[in-house]
């Protein structure tokens, strides 16, 4: 295991046990890991609201000598893992000084960029290597996670994975989990605020030796202590709710690299999809009008 994961998951092991205070260092350090090596001891402190002396207490909780030392640790692994090139340019601002369209555009284009620079590739391949090898996967998620976790198994079904969303009708998700089986796969949608009943249902199926997969907005979100992979996704939003520009791109490259991997089964299935769809009448042909 490289050493930058190594620190995360050294913080992240240890969460459930820290003091509250120290939980909010913890996030802190996972959210701006790759600020870290830029800042001293004061500034997380006045950053997080907690005092010096919890800060160097929670370094010494998670494994270090103490603040300096955990810094220096992550400092030696900064210039190896984290890519800050800019994929997509933010947006000129050359209008008026409240241009809201070129406001929200900004803001989810740096929703992108930081999403490329924080998933591992070698977890995003451990989750597309996971979703062939399931018997069956399934979604999950409420509210607008729901809508986001129908998309998914949507676009995976289109590419010939047997996929289907948790359904929150007459049967809660504990009910639904009871018919999956070791070789299925649970992919959950898990964004602030977050859904006790997603968190839950995570916990219940990896009791079940069921694989769970999260894609939500940080490495300690509740619905992570329960999960095989972590795809972590920046959904900041002008409003109070979450932005799905990233998590869009994500769940595309998903599918898309699904179908890469299995193209002859995902063409076969696109094409007899098509054919269905034209022989009922539900499609519009290029030579129709």
């Amino acid at each position: 295991m490289d050493r930058y994961k190594q620190i995360k998951d050294k913080i992240k092991g240890k969460y459930n046990s820290l003091p509250r205070n120290h939980k909010k260092v913890a996030d802190y350090f996972i959210d701006n890991f790759d600020r870290i090596p830029f800042l001293n001891v004061q500034d997380i402190a006045k950053s997080t609201g907690t005092s010096v002396a919890s800060v160097v207490r929670f370094a010494q909780r998670v494994g270090f000598e103490g603040f300096s030392d955990l810094r220096e640790a992550i400092a030696d692994t900064f210039q190896d893992q984290i890519n800050n090139k800019v994929i997509f340019p933010l947006f000129d601002k050359h209008t008026a000084d409240e241009d809201l369209l070129t406001e929200v555009a900004n803001v989810d284009i740096a929703n992108i960029n930081n999403t490329l620079n924080i998933i591992e590739r070698k977890t995003f391949d451990y989750v597309i290597n996971r979703i062939l090898k399931a018997d069956r996967v399934f979604t999950a998620g409420l509210g607008i996670s729901y809508l986001l976790a129908e998309i998914l198994a949507y676009q995976l079904t289109q590419v010939g994975i047997d996929s289907t969303v948790l359904k929150h009708t007459h049967t809660v998700f504990h009910e639904q989990v009871l018919f999956m089986s070791k070789k299925d796969l649970l992919i959950v949608f898990s964004f602030p605020p977050y859904s006790k009943e997603t968190v839950e249902v995570s916990a219940f199926a990896k009791e079940k030796g069921i694989d769970v997969i999260a894609i939500t907005n940080k490495q300690a979100s509740p619905v992570t202590f329960h999960t095989k992979a972590n795809l972590i996704v920046k959904s900041e939003n002008m409003l109070f709710t979450n932005s799905f520009a990233a998590i869009s791109v994500l769940i595309n490259a998903i599918a898309t690299a699904c179908a890469i991997k299995k193209k002859s089964k995902a063409q076969k299935i696109l094409k007899e999809t098509e054919e269905i769809m034209e022989s009922q009448n539900q499609i519009i042909t290029g030579s129709e009008r």
